[in-house]
């Protein structure tokens, strides 16, 4: 992150072009096509009272993977306990917590925030460092701190663009005065509303890799720029109602993901290299990669999600608690139907279970306990509930392999 003097700088905004491949091949259109015919499909494949159960899961996992991007590492369980308020007495361990709870918080409120206007544009410096400022408002003290080229710690404020001019490993981003021209033509280009077709698909990993470029924020720009893409696949319908998220697939490859990403800072290399000033090619190769890895996310949870298996897992779960007597065999029943209806009205219990009213309350009783059901109001209709320790058996490989 420190400034070498000696380095040439960008400062116009046609040093960032081309801001999609020049001329996308079979083998991009064909993995971009995949992915979105994929995404429409996914999105259709729960109940809406399930799929609710799921989408709040994932915002927990995305936040856990784009945190592991970055080199901090959490166990999921921690997530959990910081959702209800439970943190940690080791200062460490409660920073990470309430890091993931700041990713959590702001991604649920982006999602809000998109759903109630349409208008925004998602690429807008406003947007932007409103994402960043809601981040960092959340994030622990610590975490709002950068080193200079000498190692000394300055704060910096949520939402600000830098002030100062930086290198990136080996990557030189633009002056920081020029961060707002780079800024308005990334806002122009990438605007929602004026892409389409194959190109406004192709604009998602596109414009994933211009904005770590710009690296408008003197820290977390890469958090922004994973948020910032969420918020794109939403608006191009490539979200799947929440059930698929691109941090999990990057994590997971995440030295091809770094490895790409530079690969497409590299200026163009000759004449059959695009007409910009940066290297199509390496445009080209960073969206395959990034279609790629969202194809196999996007076929991995089709694979859980898909409802008999689901729920062969889920009645397993119940087997297994039911030996030691933690719950009633029925119980599965219960889930089996919450999970196909989406919710299921208390008093449908009895039926679901065959057992008398009372036995069958019993059974209600335990599930809320256990958080494998929920319910708005005391009295109301149940739907699924996914606890830490449930996940596992539900979810096989959500999370990495010995991680909770």
């Amino acid at each position: 992150m420190h400034l070498k003097r000696s380095a040439k700088m960008p400062e116009h905004a046609r040093e960032m072009e081309p801001l999609l491949p020049s001329h996308p091949d079979a083998a991009l259109v064909e993995l971009t096509l995949r992915a979105a015919r994929g995404s429409s499909a996914l999105g259709s494949l729960l109940s809406a009272g399930t799929r609710i159960a799921v989408t709040d899961l994932l915002r927990q996992m995305n936040s856990y993977y784009s945190n592991l991007i970055e080199g901090h590492h959490i166990n999921p369980l921690d997530i959990e306990r910081a959702l209800q308020g439970n943190y940690s007495a080791e200062p460490a361990k409660r920073a990470l917590q309430l890091e993931s709870l700041a990713h959590i918080e702001v991604q649920k409120l982006m999602e809000q925030k998109l759903a109630s206007d349409s208008g925004v544009n998602i690429g807008s410096a406003d947007f932007l460092r409103w994402i960043h400022y809601e981040l960092y408002t959340r994030m622990p003290e610590e975490f709002r701190l950068v080193s200079d080229q000498r190692g000394r710690l300055h704060k910096f404020d949520p939402g600000e663009l830098r002030k100062r001019d930086v290198i990136i490993g080996a990557h030189v981003p633009p002056t920081h005065s020029a961060v707002p021209v780079f800024l308005r033509r990334f806002s122009e280009f990438y605007d929602t509303q004026r892409l389409h077709g194959l190109d406004r698909i192709i604009a998602a990993a596109a414009s994933h890799h211009r904005l770590a470029w710009i690296h408008p924020f003197v820290d977390g720009n890469g958090r922004v720029t994973r948020l910032f893409t969420h918020a794109f696949q939403i608006r191009t319908g490539l979200d799947a109602n929440g059930l698929w998220t691109i941090s999990r697939g990057l994590s997971r490859r995440r030295e091809s993901y770094l490895a790409t990403l530079g690969a497409a800072d590299q200026p163009r290399a000759g004449e059959l290299d695009g007409r910009g000033s940066l290297s199509s090619r390496g445009l080209s190769a960073f969206c395959k990669f990034f279609f790629e890895t969202a194809l196999d996310q996007i076929q991995f949870m089709r694979g859980v999600l898909d409802i008999e298996g689901l729920q062969q897992r889920m009645a397993g779960y119940v087997e297994r608690r039911a030996a030691s007597r933690e719950l009633a065999p029925e119980a599965a029943y219960v889930l089996r139907e919450v999970t196909l209806r989406g919710e299921v009205p208390r008093g449908d219990i009895s039926r679901v279970t065959g057992k008398p009213e009372r036995t069958a309350r019993r059974i209600l009783g335990q599930l809320l306990n256990e958080e494998l059901l929920v319910s708005d109001t005391p009295k109301g209709p149940v739907r699924l509930g996914l606890p830490s320790k449930a996940v596992g058996y539900y979810f096989p490989r959500l999370y990495p392999e010995g991680v909770a």
